[in-house]
């Protein structure tokens, strides 16, 4: 059978026609060989596979891609040189190339595991049968490659440990022991010989290479991973927080509704049936109306405010900028209020310098004004001023409430700025829910908007704020 094989080999073509063979299979190639690579590499690689296993089965199927290539060299060497390769050999030198082509198959019908098994075992073996067969390829550093490959590509540490052993050990009884052979690829074509010790080499570096910056892309992406994991976890422990604030708010609120709505509510019903039941005389009806009356004014002060902290609580990313006239909502708010400061004696004075744009949502700044001036009201004794101004700067629109009210302390300013829920008594006894100044807070935090307090005990208090400037 080996004489039949080698007359057939001895029938070989001239050597310019085998030569044109060569060109004819390397023709095979695409032209743009980074495309082709691509596809080698992307074998037998499915959409299901994680990140870190589709780059080393990209890395593997490189490795055989190469291999094959190599591996042709001797058998291409073989066919140039039959007179001094016999045919047995010859079949031999080709087994290496066919296992790449065996594991490239199996990789493209997603036996993954199957093609690494078949590369660590066949490839140490059928090199270890060419070397026992008496021809030396020049091909015993491929045994280290396959020793350090197997660390990164076998998940079985028995396994592993199998290829390691068998790899070192057919290196050390191949280049040590067995130092005598046949056939020597060095003799047959030394540029051969030394391109195959050549490639080794750089397989072994390159091998090392792509596990370094396999290694380093994998830990880029746990270092991308935590970075997202910990980000997650500030926003999710931030809101925590505001939820624990959130929920904190809601109990007061709850509590101030439960406590404060029932005084009013029951004044009227007591004055309802006194009238009804006992036919009260005019003049003392008339003496109940003003207290009645201040009761009614600060629930419906309690019920605005929480129909507006409830509405942003709903529709917490809702704001409806535009282009407000700020003189016009200090108008606004100062006619809504007069009554207000005049049972009190109060004079309201406004300065502005024109007309005052401003970018922001109509109704949270009217609110916001609204709420300032009723809460310098409250504080401001009998006879006293407030002052509302707005103006222009370079880059944003400020307005300023200022009273010559009684003024607060460094510990309550601080409180108002920690958003901490507390209420005074106004200079008339008036009642507050503590919920004007934070619902003021949020909405100009949302328009871009900052609430600055300067505030002195006795000689009143300056709340200004400022807003993104309009066109």
């Amino acid at each position: 059978m080996i004489n039949y094989v080698s007359q057939i080999l001895h029938l070989r073509l001239p050597q310019r026609a085998r030569l044109a063979g060569v060109v004819d299979f390397l023709r095979m190639f695409p032209s743009n060989s980074v495309t082709f690579l691509n596809r080698v590499k992307s074998i037998g690689i499915p959409d299901t596979l994680s990140v870190p296993e589709k780059s080393k089965l990209q890395i593997f199927n490189q490795l055989n891609f190469f291999q094959f290539i190599t591996g042709i060299i001797v058998p291409v060497v073989g066919l140039l040189s039959a007179n001094k390769f016999p045919a047995s050999g010859w079949l031999i030198v080709c087994m290496p190339a066919l296992v790449s082509v065996l594991v490239l198959t199996l990789n493209s019908y997603h036996h993954h595991q199957l093609a690494v098994l078949a590369y660590f075992v066949f490839y140490p073996l059928f090199i270890c049968v060419n070397y026992i067969n008496g021809i030396n390829l020049g091909v015993e550093l491929s045994f280290i490659l396959y020793g350090i490959l197997s660390v990164f590509f076998i998940r079985d540490i028995g396994y592993m440990i199998f290829s390691i052993s068998f790899s070192m050990v057919s290196y050390f009884f191949l280049s040590v022991v067995l130092k005598k052979y046949t056939y020597q690829l060095a003799d047959i074509n030394f540029a051969a010989y030394l391109i195959n010790q050549g490639l080794a080499i750089v397989y072994i570096f390159y091998g090392l290479y792509l596990i370094k910056t396999e290694n380093a892309n994998y830990n880029t992406t746990l270092q991308e991973s935590n970075y997202e994991i910990q980000k997650q976890s500030n926003q999710l422990q931030i809101q925590a927080e505001e939820l624990d604030q959130l929920n904190s708010l809601k109990n007061k609120l709850f509590s101030v509704i439960s406590h404060d709505l029932k005084a009013p509510m029951y004044a009227l019903r007591n004055l309802f049936d006194n009238i009804h039941k006992q036919d009260m005389p005019a003049q003392e009806i008339k003496e109940l109306i003003p207290e009645v009356k201040k009761d009614l004014n600060y629930t419906v002060s309690l019920m605005e405010n929480l129909l507006q902290w409830a509405k942003s609580q709903m529709q917490s990313h809702t704001v409806k900028s535009q282009l407000i006239n700020i003189t016009d909502v200090i108008d606004e708010v100062m006619h809504l209020l007069h009554l207000q400061a005049e049972a009190k004696r109060i004079t309201i004075v406004k300065k502005t310098k024109g007309r005052v744009y401003a970018w922001a949502d109509y109704d949270m700044i009217n609110l916001v004004i609204r709420n300032l001036v009723s809460n310098s009201i409250k504080f401001t004794p009998n006879g006293g001023k407030i002052i509302i101004g707005a103006s222009e700067m370079d880059a944003f629109a400020e307005v300023y409430v200022q009273d010559t009210g009684k003024g607060m302390s460094s510990q309550d300013v601080k409180k108002i700025n920690s958003y901490e829920f507390f209420t005074t008594n106004g200079t008339a006894q008036e009642q507050g829910t503590g919920l004007g100044l934070m619902l003021c807070k949020e909405f100009l935090a949302k328009n871009d908007g900052h609430l600055r307090i300067e505030s002195t005990p006795g000689k009143g208090s300056t709340f200004s704020f400022t807003l993104p400037l309009g066109d």
